[in-house]
């Protein structure tokens, strides 16, 4: 590609038309609440849906950027002696951005829905029963999908969920906006951008131009050429093999999840603006 950047492919949603001006924010030690997140990826049918997914919804459990899974809405377990019948307790501060609590209801209908080779029954409000016909040892670890995110029970079809950010705006296949709530049962552990914005470019070099001309923060998978002679670029996992660059005044953990694409989807969670 030569020239500048190419506006059109740029602008294809609302989302992207939002990515315009640039978010600049004094320098601390630690994370920090403000500003936006604005994110290019590619039209591949899954970055864009895992962002906003990671971002709008919870699952019962997550898997850190450190690789340690702990629990998310559910906040303790217990499993029978065959891994067969698994108990899981439940959050009783999360809130569905409709206003309304999460419940053993809603996780039942969730997860019935998602995994019909669960037999997924409430035992009380704040307790769900699992069970399986064969010894599922790594039930846990299987119910940090994200494909398994708890929504409200009988809207799963809506994007309400219990995460981070309410949506704003959605296009499939084209962009994403999202606004922090204002109350969270994470406040002050994750969460630190006001707002996340995701466009759908097509074009990697077009990727890459935005992000050199700071229409984004971070560009997945864009055209290598020049960005590895950047310094004020954080290139991952390395220069040779870029599947992600972001610019410099956007802060990360030290560890970066890497099962899937942009930090496990959790990079609006995760980072935050120095």
């Amino acid at each position: 590609m030569t020239g500048r950047i190419d506006r059109r492919a740029l602008f294809t949603s609302g989302a992207a038309a939002a990515l315009l001006s640039a978010t600049g924010l004094s320098a601390q030690a630690g994370p920090r609440h403000g500003g936006r997140l604005r994110i290019a990826v590619p039209r591949d049918g899954q970055s864009l849906e895992l962002i906003m997914r990671a971002a709008v919804f919870d699952t019962l459990t997550e898997v850190g950027a450190d690789g340690a899974l702990r629990g998310e809405l559910a906040t303790e377990w217990r499993v029978d002696a065959d891994s067969r019948s698994w108990e899981f307790d439940l959050r009783r501060d999360a809130m569905f951005h409709d206003g309304r609590h999460m419940t053993a209801e809603d996780v039942v209908e969730s997860l019935t829905i998602s995994r019909q080779d669960l037999i997924v029954t409430a035992v009380s409000k704040w307790t769900v029963r699992i069970d399986t016909d064969l010894p599922l040892g790594d039930l846990p670890l299987i119910l940090a999908d994200p494909a398994l995110a708890i929504r409200p029970a009988g809207n799963l079809d809506e994007r309400i969920g219990t995460g981070l950010y309410h949506v704003s705006s959605y296009t499939d296949g084209r962009g994403f906006i999202g606004k922090r709530c204002a109350a969270h049962y994470k406040d002050g552990r994750a969460g630190w951008f006001e707002t996340v914005e995701v466009a759908v470019i097509p074009d990697a070099a077009v990727r890459a131009e935005a992000l050199r001309e700071g229409y984004v923060d971070v560009a997945q998978l864009p055209e290598p050429s020049g960005l590895a002679a950047r310094s004020d670029l954080f290139l991952y996992p390395d220069a040779a093999r870029i599947e992600l660059a972001a610019r410099a005044g956007l802060a990360r953990p030290r560890l970066i999840g890497g099962r899937l694409p942009l930090d496990d989807g959790r990079i609006s969670e995760r980072w935050w603006m120095l």
